[in-house]
């Protein structure tokens, strides 16, 4: 599907940006740009929330719901709308400290920190469970393509600028955090999500894998 195909290829720009964010987070204040700053807070307003999660929940995550009868008020969908919204937060406490200064540097960088942190195991958890998993299911109800649109002026200059950021704060070789793929990588799996397997599954898959567990 080619909005999956996008997506995709959005995070892999996003997740450079906020490695770059943790650069930009980690430099001194004195020596910080507040033009960079700003360019940063563009990026991830416009491109990754305007662009990239609006998509994602106007129509991925509505076609599971409408087209595919999966839940979205719990499982992955719901853990993935908590996402974006927690991310919401986060980047407007980063955006009121940036324009009215911040009483700590620490304060600074450990709230930018749990936002690129937050972000990253988002795109795991989207990349190696929930697109994986979602094409399928969709395709087996008849949705073999998912309208998308081109970004606007405003989020193609935000993703410009969002790529020369890259290019001036390389990401840090120590990210201060584990990644991973699957559902037992992802923060949320146990807490309020209780894994794929219980939350999508349907009786001939579970049919299934225990006919595959009997026959090895």
């Amino acid at each position: 599907m080619h909005l999956l195909d996008e997506l995709r290829a959005e995070h892999d720009v996003i997740e450079q940006v906020a490695g770059a964010f943790l650069t930009y987070a980690a430099t001194p204040a004195g020596d910080r740009s507040a033009e960079d700053g700003a360019a940063f807070l563009r990026f991830f307003r416009l491109y990754a929330n305007h662009f990239h999660h609006a998509r994602e929940e106007d129509t991925l995550f509505a076609a599971l719901r409408d087209r595919a009868g999966l839940p979205v008020d719990r499982g992955p969908v719901a853990t993935m709308i908590a996402d974006h919204e927690r991310m919401a937060g986060l980047l407007s406490a980063i955006g009121a400290g940036l324009d009215g200064g911040w009483s700590s540097e620490d304060r600074f960088r450990d709230t930018a920190a749990a936002y690129v942190h937050a972000l990253w195991h988002h795109i795991d958890a989207e990349n190696s469970v929930l697109f994986p998993e979602c094409e399928p299911r969709l395709r087996r109800n008849g949705v073999t393509e998912l309208p998308s649109r081109p970004a606007t002026d405003e989020e193609r200059e935000a993703l410009s600028a969002g790529q020369a950021l890259v290019a001036r704060y390389p990401a840090p070789r120590d990210p201060g955090v584990m990644r991973g793929e699957g559902c037992i990588a992802c923060p949320a799996f146990g807490v309020t999500c209780r894994g794929l397997e219980l939350e999508w599954w349907n009786e001939w898959e579970w049919d299934e894998f225990e006919d595959r567990m009997n026959s090895g």
